[in-house]
């Protein structure tokens, strides 16, 4: 009887100091840059304080929340072959995937920006996002 591998476990993140909130740890895991997490820290909170002055009625933790819930995808294609052809087929995306391609999209859309720095470009795209 052959003895089944053991699968990865999911390594548990732990919430960022000063949200305590595993979504900001893992959104500043994914802005960082050469392994500087103080750095993207930093520009995290300062977006942050942007839009605390910004929003009066929601914490900028409602506002990264609600942008990143408006930037996941519910549905995605895929490409499945059948017989000769070809065909692209729409599938639901799982939530660990809709985080990640949601974060992803928000981290390439104020990357692609210039001109500002990068709290300014962040507070901008998650106030873009959060009015949608």
């Amino acid at each position: 009887m052959a003895m089944k591998r053991p699968t990865a476990s999911k390594k548990q993140l732990k919430p960022d100091p000063r949200y305590h909130d595993v979504l900001v740890s893992k959104f500043i895991n994914c802005l960082m840059w050469n392994g500087k997490k103080s750095v993207a820290q930093r520009i995290l909170y300062d977006a942050f304080d942007l839009i605390a002055e910004r929003v009066k009625d929601a914490s900028p933790l409602e506002v990264f929340q609600a942008a990143v819930e408006n930037v996941k995808p519910k549905v995605e294609v895929r490409s499945r072959r059948v017989g000769g052809s070809t065909y692209q087929v729409p599938v639901e995306v799982s939530r660990q995937r809709r985080q990640a391609l949601a974060i992803r999209w928000l981290l390439r859309a104020i990357r692609t920006r210039s001109g500002r720095p990068m709290h300014r470009r962040l507070a901008d795209e998650l106030m873009a996002a959060y009015r949608r």
